[in-house]
């Protein structure tokens, strides 16, 4: 019996709704990612994206856990230091 991998599907289906996420949603959300805005390189978004045509599906799910764990991170901090002004830094990975 010939056994049929899943992940390939699993991972191109993941690759297109980033892809619609950053052509549809990104643009109108009124935030840029706050990872990249503190940390400088890609979004959280092309992060996960370009991991998924590297690694393993189990290892992009742990990485991303990390990587918005990370934003979160970077949205505390940018938020702390634009308190003064009123504004919001809201993380790209609500809820983690």
């Amino acid at each position: 019996m010939t056994s049929i991998s899943v992940e390939p599907h699993v991972r191109q289906i993941a690759i297109d709704a980033i892809a619609l996420y950053q052509t549809y949603i990104s643009p109108r959300k009124g935030f840029a990612c706050p990872h990249r805005m503190a940390q400088g390189g890609e979004s959280c978004s092309m992060y996960i994206k370009h991991l998924l045509g590297e690694e393993q599906l189990m290892s992009v799910i742990q990485l991303s856990r990390h990587r918005f764990k990370a934003c979160a991170a970077a949205s505390q901090m940018l938020q702390s230091k634009n308190s003064s002004s009123g504004c919001i830094v809201i993380p790209c990975c609500l809820p983690l």
